[in-house]
């Protein structure tokens, strides 16, 4: 089974508060933006208004918040019973 195989079987929880959220001020001072590309399941977007974050369908790696030298991105474990579930391995 490869990767995609793998993460195809991963599903989610969804809870009211996200795990991770995005200082929008900080983060416009950013010029790397990094964060659009580190993720791996891609929960980033660029739009007018800044980043946005999808919380649903993340895989709480913690890539983001590693990557993201300006410290505009704050991430906590999710609550009990929410976020990413992997089946099979």
């Amino acid at each position: 089974m490869d990767i995609l195989e793998k993460l195809m079987r991963a599903y989610f929880i969804s809870d009211e508060r996200p795990h991770i959220t995005v200082n929008k001020s900080i983060c416009q001072s950013c010029s790397s933006k990094e964060c659009l590309y580190v993720c791996p399941a891609q929960r980033y977007t660029l739009e007018a208004e800044g980043i946005q974050f999808i919380a649903d369908g993340c895989l709480e790696c913690g890539a983001c918040r590693i990557s993201c030298k300006s410290g505009a991105i704050t991430w906590n474990y999710p609550r009990g019973g929410f976020g990413v579930r992997f089946r099979h391995g």
